[in-house]
């Protein structure tokens, strides 16, 4: 399988298709057309072919996409078959929650252990995760391959506890701490997860539909008018 250098867009979108794949399999769909897949997910069948190309040849000209197959050639370029490691900082709220709830198995990463500073939770576990002292996390880290560390800490600590991280050699972090870690001139992988985003983003949505609607009835009132 090939690999070239990718838009993040195309990126962005290879999860939207590993999903609705998903779905497809769990309806016993065999196989799909790329005109099928992207009216069910709103993308242009060009879009989804050229989406492909970037990694290789997945369909045959007239059969489509075998759903099962290619929901495994998207997994492998996602690299959800190489068994990452993955620590978590911060057993808050939010570190609680993905802990419990969130099937990092699933989606390839092995969830190894937990640090936080409440002596309450050092020494328990969450959903069979070990939670240890931060104390233990540098020798944690000299004796253990991490590849991905999941930051839940507070904003305040947030910026200085990433800089200790990447000098002991962590370089990919999934960030929940509401502060933007990205540095555009660092070769650290940051994925910054803002929960507002997506809201504010549907609420921009809402907001332009209503504003649709009231020019609408404006119109109408104006027609009306002239009768």
């Amino acid at each position: 399988m090939k690999r070239i250098k990718v838009s993040n867009n195309v990126i962005r979108r290879l999860p939207r298709y590993l999903r609705k794949l998903d779905e497809l399999n769990e309806q016993g769909v065999s196989r799909i057309s790329s005109g099928e897949l992207g009216k069910q997910l709103g993308l242009t069948p060009s879009q989804i072919r050229q989406d492909f190309s970037c990694f290789g040849d997945f369909g045959q000209q007239g059969y489509g996409y075998n759903v099962n197959t290619l929901r495994q050639d998207i997994a492998t370029i996602l690299g959800m078959d190489r068994g990452f490691n993955a620590i978590l900082l911060g057993v808050g709220n939010i570190g609680n929650a993905l802990l419990r709830n969130f099937s990092f198995e699933e989606w390839g990463f092995s969830m190894k252990a937990a640090f936080d500073i409440k002596p309450e939770l050092i020494g328990t576990e969450v959903n069979g995760v070990p939670i240890l002292g931060q104390e233990q996390m540098n020798d944690y880290l000299q004796q253990n391959k991490v590849d991905v560390v999941v930051l839940c800490v507070p904003k305040e600590i947030a910026v200085k506890m990433t800089n200790d991280l990447i000098e002991q050699g962590i370089d990919a972090f999934w960030n929940f701490t509401n502060v933007e870690l990205t540095d555009p001139n660092s070769d650290v992988l940051v994925e910054n997860m803002h929960f507002s985003d997506s809201l504010l983003a549907l609420s921009y949505f809402v907001s332009d539909k209503a504003d649709e609607e009231i020019a609408r009835q404006n119109r109408q009132k104006r027609l009306n008018n002239r009768t």
